[in-house]
């Protein structure tokens, strides 16, 4: 049984899923919060986007340049790198959530969870072939 754990551990595409879930989460969380507390506001979600996206930006780094790839030095680089493949998921997230909400009339948050599915894919590949990608 701790065989088979450590086999699951080490494989790191279950690292990036259970960190990137984890950040999904807490950046969600944020959102959502935010979203309400300024639900009386025009607009109030995108602020929120902005918002959270940024924390969870930090958050994200850290836990998936130590917890999912494992990559030392290159710190500024890396995080360089993180932020345009993160910035990306921004765009797409900044572009299609007001496209969703104010063209489809769909719920900010339901949206928004939506764009999450297609923004981790790239997220993925991004961060493992460019953000934390190291030479041979």
């Amino acid at each position: 049984m701790i065989e088979k754990i450590k086999k699951i551990l080490a494989d790191e595409k279950f690292r990036f899923l259970m960190v990137g879930g984890f950040n999904t989460v807490f950046g969600f969380l944020i959102f959502t919060g935010i979203t309400l507390s300024l639900k009386h506001i025009q607009h109030g979600y995108m602020i929120a986007l902005v918002i959270s996206q940024i924390v969870s930006l930090f958050f994200a780094f850290f836990l998936h340049r130590y917890v999912t790839f494992r990559v030392k030095g290159h710190i500024v680089k890396d995080f360089i790198r993180f932020t345009l493949v993160n910035l990306v998921s921004y765009v797409i997230n900044l572009i299609v959530l007001p496209i969703l909400v104010n063209v489809w009339n769909i719920n900010p948050i339901v949206a928004q969870f939506a764009i999450l599915v297609v923004t981790t894919v790239i997220s993925f590949v991004g961060h493992k072939f460019f953000s934390f990608r190291r030479s041979e």
